[in-house]
Parts: structure tokens; sequence; C-alpha cells
């Protein structure tokens, strides 16, 4: 009995190991049957079988002590005297026949397996199928022994159950792995990129600065050479003046002697001119050339002790220059200082940066080294439907991510249009009001083009008469009025799953965010009456109403429409809109165009544009809203300081749009805000996280610019 079990297990045990096969024909419904259905078959084919295998429609004997022949051969002892009891097994074979039920049997499994065999795609649940056929006819056949091999029956087929549904649970993981990687790829290429740019940078900065220190030092050396030049100019205009001054000295002594002397032969020629006594005479001379003497003299020491003085106006001009040259040597070497300083700033941060690149690098390896290779993509234009064109057509201009989110969308229409029946979700407060059910719900199975006209007629049913009900409780009462009571709950199911998979599509991730309660109505709204606005714009400029404008006519009007854009804002979009810089702006455009949308409700690039610059400065109006307060994320910010800090960044704001705002943010209805001053508003306060999640659900915009325009 011990080896027939040992026998069982490792035949199991083998049997779970092969792969399936493809090209067999296998009953796969009588997985997806219920207990009752698979019972009965199993019952009308035991009693098939057991007609064709046992002798006379009853169990053949067969004594206990024959041979334990299963179909695989290779079997493993269980015990040390398994030998033994083979080999009795075997002298008691040749003497007593196999039962004939027992051989249909076997003969049965292997034939089974064989037709299993021969395929390549069979699940290992098929294979287990003709295991539990033959596991069946036992119980049903061994009467005493049916409870205990029904439990444990039932106890593999629970534990098989649970292995299933824990290998789905680990699916999801799988990508989120893959996700997680190839987000860490793009934030190190990234931070290459920035690295290099800054590196650059500073390499720039670094030769200007060498540049300008050179061109100081190029400058004070030929203020030095010219300070040098103009010593020499004014030593050789001393001594030159110097000699001059002497030989005019010695010029006027000459002439004075030479005076003297013709006096004095004027004097002895004619004594009597001057009518005075000649004694007189020669002592007034006597005196007055003593005077003469005693004044050279005297001018003689002058000249001595201030030879070397130069003149007053001569030194206030070289003290001037010299103090300007003093002034230009100061701001000379103020600047030499302050270049220096930067530069060994620079040498640090450049020292600093090299050190960080290093760092940057090894972590690089790192990551490469212990990272998962990046996917090859082209492996599935072969598994994806419509070959390798429908493939090469998706995938043009999408990033890893966007092809992951392509193949599940791919994979789950695939799952999607094979499942006949959802499982209801129940009824738990967590589960939306339209989804809530108990049971199986029957899969429509509309295809993608008449969910998206579902969604549309939807929107235009919700914005054609005022709705005081929620969304979800209008999306529910509109399918019943559509489709009836009856198959409301099933299109309900059915229409959420194929907005959950298709985030790709405009209309199915606009009607899927507002449904979830992810973004608010309003933003549709708007966004829809911002496109309708812009077509009537362009269709006002168009005078002739033939469809056609000009460049600049498309330009003008986008400036007009958002006059909050910027320059770079608008360019994208006339770029979007079929613009060029090798375009003149006489060349005409075909407005209507941009708001066409196809079958499946995907709108041109130039309105995909806008909605994405849309999020991006509703994201970019938060972020600066974050950064006015300067708080962090899990702190709490209080109602008079959100209402400052949006106040702050957009001046332009009126007061209903503020009220409007700090009622989403703190969850008041706006008839319970209190007035600003009010002492109430400092004990409101919330988790400032949770106030931007909340602000971001609605349409929150820029009014107007953050410094306002002066009154002219």
């Amino acid at each position: 009995m011990a080896c027939q079990q040992s026998r069982y297990h490792s035949f199991s045990s083998a049997s779970r190991l092969q792969p399936r096969p493809s090209g067999v024909t296998v009953d796969e419904s009588f997985l997806t049957e219920d207990k009752s259905t698979q019972n009965r078959k199993l019952l009308q084919k035991r009693r098939t079988l057991t007609g064709q295998f046992s002798m006379g429609g009853h169990l053949s004997p067969w004594p206990t002590y024959t041979s334990g022949q299963t179909i695989l051969q290779n079997r493993k002892p269980c015990s040390d005297d398994y030998w033994k009891r083979v080999g009795s097994c075997q002298q008691h074979s040749f003497r007593t026949a196999k039962p004939r039920y027992l051989e249909e049997l076997e003969n049965y499994l292997r034939k089974e397996l064989l037709l299993l065999d021969l395929g390549t795609d069979s699940t290992q649940e098929l294979r287990l199928q003709p295991y539990r056929e033959i596991f069946e006819f036992f119980i049903e056949d061994f009467k005493t022994y049916k409870p205990l091999l029904s439990s444990i029956k039932n106890a593999y087929e629970g534990m098989l159950a649970h292995q299933r549904e824990k290998i789905r649970a680990l699916e999801p993981l799988k990508a989120k792995l893959v996700t997680v990687n190839e987000d860490c790829n793009e934030r190190i290429l990234a931070m290459r990129a920035e690295e290099k740019h800054e590196i650059s940078l500073l390499k720039k900065e670094k030769m200007n600065l060498l540049k300008l220190i050179d061109k100081k030092n190029e400058e004070k050396i030929s203020l030095q050479s010219e300070v040098t030049k103009l010593r020499k100019n004014l030593a050789g205009e001393y001594l030159h003046y110097l000699s001059e001054r002497d030989a005019r000295k010695i010029l006027i002594a000459d002439l004075n002697e030479l005076r003297y002397q013709r006096e004095d032969m004027s004097l002895a020629q004619s004594p009597g001119i001057w009518g005075e006594d000649p004694v007189k005479l020669t002592l007034a001379l006597k005196m007055t050339r003593q005077d003469l003497t005693r004044t050279q003299m005297e001018l003689n020491t002058m000249k001595a002790n201030f030879g070397d003085v130069v003149p007053r106006r001569d030194f206030e001009m070289q003290e001037k220059t010299n103090k300007d040259l003093q002034e230009q040597l100061d701001t000379l070497r103020a600047s030499y200082e302050e270049v220096r300083k930067e530069h060994e700033i620079l040498m640090q941060l450049h020292m600093s940066t090299l050190k960080e690149r290093d760092q940057f690098f090894s972590e690089l390896q790192e990551i490469q080294r212990t990272s998962t290779p990046r996917p090859d993509w082209t492996k599935c234009k072969d598994v994806v439907a419509g070959g390798p064109e429908r493939w090469q057509m998706l995938a043009e201009g999408k990033n890893s991510d966007q092809l992951v989110d392509m193949l599940l969308e791919e994979i789950g229409s695939g799952l999607l249009r094979e499942k006949d029946f959802f499982p209801g979700l129940g009824y738990g407060e967590a589960i939306p009001a339209f989804l809530r059910f108990d049971g199986l719900v029957e899969n429509k199975k509309p295809s993608k083009k008449d969910v998206v006209n579902l969604l549309k007629d939807a929107w235009k049913e919700r914005l054609a008469e005022e709705q005081k009900e929620t969304f979800p409780d209008f999306f529910f009462n509109f399918l019943e009025h559509r489709f009836g009571p009856s198959d409301a709950m099933a299109w309900a199911y059915t229409i959420f799953e194929n907005i959950k998979i298709f985030h790709s599509n405009e209309v199915m991730s606009q009607f899927y965010a507002v449904l979830m309660g992810k973004r608010s109505e309003n933003v549709y709204v708007t966004q829809k009456e911002t496109v309708a606005q812009l077509l009537k714009e362009m269709t006002n400029a168009d005078s002739q109403n033939e469809g056609l404008l000009t460049m600049e006519q498309f330009n003008t009007v986008l400036k007009s429409t958002f006059p909050l854009k910027t320059e770079e804002q608008i360019q994208e979009l006339m770029e979007a809109g079929g613009w060029h810089p090798s375009s003149s702006n006489a060349d005409l455009l075909n407005y209507r165009s941009l708001f066409m949308e196809d079958e499946e409700g995907q709108s041109e690039p130039f309105v995909q544009k806008l909605w994405e610059q849309y999020m991006d400065e509703k994201d970019g109006y938060l972020q600066e809203l974050k950064q006015e307060l300067g708080i962090e994320l899990h702190e709490e910010v209080t109602l008079p300081k959100l209402r400052g800090g949006l106040m702050t960044i957009d001046p332009s704001l009126d007061k209903q749009t503020v009220n409007t705002y700090m009622s989403q943010a703190f969850q008041l209805p706006e008839s319970e805000m209190p007035e600003e001053g009010d002492e109430k508003e400092e004990a409101m306060v919330e988790i400032f996280q949770t106030a931007l999640e909340r602000l971001q659900v609605i349409d929150i915009r820029r009014v107007g610019p953050r410094e306002p325009e002066p009154a002219s």
C-alpha cells in the first residue's frame, strides 16, 4: 500500500511538471463551468467508461498482492524495503493478470496524456484534467472511501486555487518593478544631462574669468610702464628747466655787469652832466654796489635754499595726476582681489563638482550593474494584434512608460473580449454607488467606438440640463434610461472596465477621472468652453468664411485668446497647428481641421497641446503657491495663510473665486466660509498636502499676472 501511495504521488508530481501541448482538442470550457455541471458531466462520463472498462458492468476482482504497475515506470523508492516488495509483487505478476478495468483506465489515461503531450500550449490545468476524471471514477466506485477521497481531492483543489490567486496577485508587482526601474533610469539620464550642462557652464565661466584676469594684468602692466615713462619725462624736464635757470642767471649777471660798466664809462667821460659832486656820486655808487652785493647774496641764498622747489601750479598738477593714478591703481587692486577670490570660489566649486561627478558616476555604475536591462520592445511586434505594421504605428514617438500603458491596454482589451461575465464587487461603502451589486454581471462587449459615443451622449445630457445629483448617480440613471433597469448594471460594469483600461483615449480617461472623483466636472466643461471660444475667435477672424487663416492671423488670435501664455507656449501651439520655422506669415492654415476628432474621440495634436499646457499651468500655479508659503507638505496650513498666498501669487483673483478655492481646500460649503478677518479663520487648519490635492481636482488657474500693470 505504501508503494502504491508513493507511485501515486510521484505520478502526480511528474504530471504537474510536464508542459501543456498545443494543437490538442481539449474541452477548456470544463474549467469555467460550475460545480454541479462538472459533477453531472463526470458522472455521465464515468457511467460510459464504467460500461466500457468493467467486466459486465462490475469491478473486476484483483488480488491485493498483484503487481502495482503504473503508466510511468521511473519511480523512486519510498523506503529501504521497497525492492523487497517490488520483487514480491513481480513474482505474483507472472501468476495473476491485471483486471481489465484497471488496464482500460490506464490506457485511457495514457492516451489523454499522449494527446496533451503532442501540443505546445497546454496549461497545467488541462494536464490535470485526465487525472481529475480518473480520480472521480475511483471516488464514485469505491463508496466506502468516497468521503476520504473527496476530502483529499477538495484539499488539493483548494490549494491549487489558492496558488492561482497568489500568482495573479504577484503579476502587478512585476509590472510595477519594471516601471520603477525605468523611472530610475530616466532620472539618472536627466541627472547626467544636467551635470554635463552645469560643467560646461562652469568651464565657460572659468575661461571668461581667466580672460578677464589676463586683460586686467595687461592693463596693470601698461599703466606701470606709462607711470615709469612719465617719471622719466618729468626728470628730463626738470634737468632741462634747471639748466635753463642757470643759463638765465649767468645771462642776467653779464647784462648787469655790462650796464654797470656802461654807466661808469658815461660818468667818467662827462662829469658835469649831472651837476652833482663826483665824490658824493662815487660814495653813492659805492653804497649802491654794496646794496647790490648784499641783495645778490640774499638772492643766491634763496636760490640755494629753494632751487629744488617746483612751482605750485606744476606741483598741484603733478599731485592731481598722481592721485588719479593712485585711485586707478587701488581700483585695479580691488578688482584683482575680487577676481582672485571668485577664482578661488570657482575652483572650490569645480572641485566639489568633480567629487559629485565621480560619486554620481560610481552610483551610475552600481545601478547599471545591479539593475535589469532595458526591455527590447521589438519583441512585441509579433504578439500585438495586427503584426509589425500596427506595432510600428502604435509605438512611434512613445517612451517606455507610454509603451507599457499601450501594452496594458492591448492586454486588457483582449481579456475584456474573452470575459463573458464580471464578478460583482458587493455593497461595501468603498464601492461606487453605480457598481454596488453582488453576483455575476454580463459583459456586453461593446466596441471602443461604441463606448466613446455612449460617453459623449452622457456628457451631452449632463450639460443640457442643470443636474443637482452627483455625477456617479447621474451616470447610473443615464444607463437606466438608455438600456432599462435590467441591463443598467451590466452596462455600468462594462463601461467602467473599458474606461479603466484605455488611459490613452481622451474621452475615456477624462470620464473616468470625473466619475471617480479625481477631477471636477468644471475642468471638462471649462476646457470644452475654451476650445469652443477659440474656434469662435478664429471664425470671426476668417472674414471670407473659407476656413483658412494666415499664420499671422493665427498667432494674433492665440495671443488675444490666451493673453497670459508665454511666447514659448504660443510657439508650441502654432507648431502643433502645423506651423514650421521655415513657413512664412502668408501661408494659409485650415483652422477647422485643428478641432476635428476621429471615430474613437481622439483630438488633433493642437487640442491635445492645449490640454497639456492647461495641466502644466495648473501644476506650476500650485508649485508657485507652495514656494510662496514656504512650508512642508506634511505641515498644517491655516485658511488665512492659504488665502494670502493665493492673493500674493495672483493679485487679480476676486473674492468669489478665492472663496471657491478655500471651500474646496477645506471641504466646507461656501455659505459656511468665515469672512476675511474673522477669528474663526485661524481655527481652520488642514494638512498642506491634502489641501493641494483637493485644489488639484478643481479648475484652478491664474487669472492675471503676478505683478499688476501700473495704471497709465
